[in-house]
């Protein structure tokens, strides 16, 4: 069975809307984007080609498959052994309710039930199915369960709006730290599994 993981860059107040660039996402006038790049380095470089070196597919919401897909089919595996290799060559879901096509050879559009569609994709056996942002189809995926790992590079700065990934309203979840890395850059990576309900009590 593959392991459904997240991978997602957030601020420490939790956004994770627009990390690459001020144009990428100015959904309800959200006007912060890019600030990942002040901080990308060789050993951020290095965690998420690690991160994609493990992929068997990718799973991505619209917003996030057209970004992806406008920029790394230009990109050969001579440039980017790692990254361009596997999202070029490996399959890639997309899960979209308003698109029908997609150019990206290898990409398959998942209408319908996407939960199910995702089940259904997760008792197939392979290498990871690696979700990276696309916090719609990340949150829905939440609520169902179905998330067996979060990647999440917290980076050292606070944008006080945008959109969340552990947004108001979202199902309570404990989780369990499984490993944690200072970058010298000050971005901090972490890995968490689910660990069930909360516990709660009283002092």
């Amino acid at each position: 069975m593959a392991k459904l993981t997240l991978t997602t860059m957030l601020s420490l107040d939790g956004v994770m809307q627009a990390p690459g660039g001020p144009e990428e996402d100015p959904r309800d006038g959200f006007d912060l984007g890019g600030w990942v790049v002040p901080y990308a380095d060789e050993g951020l470089s290095e965690l998420i080609g690690d991160w994609f070196a493990r992929a068997g597919a990718f799973l991505l919401g619209r917003r996030t498959y057209e970004i992806f897909a406008a920029y790394w089919p230009q990109v050969g595996d001579e440039e980017d052994p790692v990254i361009a290799r596997r999202l070029n060559s490996l399959p890639k879901y997309v899960a979209s309710t308003t698109l029908r096509t997609a150019g990206w050879q290898g990409t398959t559009v998942l209408g319908g039930d996407v939960v199910e569609a995702v089940r259904e994709l997760k008792a197939q056996p392979g290498g990871d199915l690696q979700i990276h942002g696309s916090g719609v189809l990340a949150r829905s995926l939440m609520a169902h369960g179905l998330i067996d790992e979060y990647r999440l590079l917290v980076f050292p700065v606070v944008l006080g709006r945008g959109h969340r990934l552990f947004a108001e309203g979202g199902v309570p979840a404990a989780l369990a730290l499984e490993t944690a890395e200072a970058l010298p850059s000050g971005v901090t990576m972490q890995t968490y599994s689910p660990a069930g309900r909360p516990a709660f009590g009283s002092f």
